[in-house]
């Protein structure tokens, strides 16, 4: 199904884009916490993904976040190894556009992560967010434990929940154990903080 020539069908393995082995050149350094973005990351970090929507806004609302090591953005979730941004999207990989959240969780509670997450986005959108239309912009949540996994989908229910209380539609996050994260290109990372 195609909306204004947006793609609103995650791809199977043969319509998929083959995609690189090479990873994307980045810079390294986070531009406003001066953290690096690669791994190692220091010991007693945890990671999780965000899916909101654009991932430009979506990742300063995580590095302002007291306790967060450093933050990334790329694509996760979907078929196509090492992908660029125009590969995204075309909707032929079925990643989403995704933040990687490192995190101090003496720090950082997930709770508090996950609070950051349902508050900032439409998590009943399906393969939108506001005018951003296709399945790179569909609301998803990659955790790096099985207990922040089943925190998490406590927390989809609660907030589904909420939702039906008010009226609300049905909540479409994606909740599962962490794919590969494939870095996005240097431009994309900290691009709010590259406009100022």
């Amino acid at each position: 199904m195609f909306l204004f020539g947006k793609k609103l069908e995650l791809p199977g393995p043969s319509d998929a884009l083959p995609g690189r082995t090479e990873p994307m050149p980045i810079q390294g350094r986070h531009l406003v916490l001066g953290t690096e973005m690669r791994p190692p990351f220091p010991a007693g970090q945890r990671q999780v993904m965000f899916g909101m929507g654009c991932f430009w806004g979506a990742e300063q609302r995580c590095w302002e976040l007291p306790g967060v090591h450093t933050t990334a953005v790329g694509y996760a979730g979907g078929l196509t190894p090492n992908p660029t941004y125009e590969e995204v999207c075309s909707g032929l990989t079925g990643h989403a556009e995704v933040v990687l959240l490192v995190f101090d969780p003496q720090q950082l509670p997930f709770s508090a992560c996950l609070d950051t997450f349902w508050n900032q986005h439409d998590p009943t959108a399906g393969m939108r967010q506001g005018v951003d239309i296709g399945t790179q912009y569909r609301s998803v949540i990659y955790t790096d434990g099985e207990d922040y996994l089943h925190m998490a989908q406590d927390s989809r229910a609660e907030q589904q929940r909420r939702l039906e209380a008010r009226g609300g539609g049905q909540i479409t996050t994606e909740i599962r154990m962490a794919p590969p994260f494939y870095y996005a290109e240097d431009y994309h990372q900290q691009y709010i903080a590259r406009r100022t």
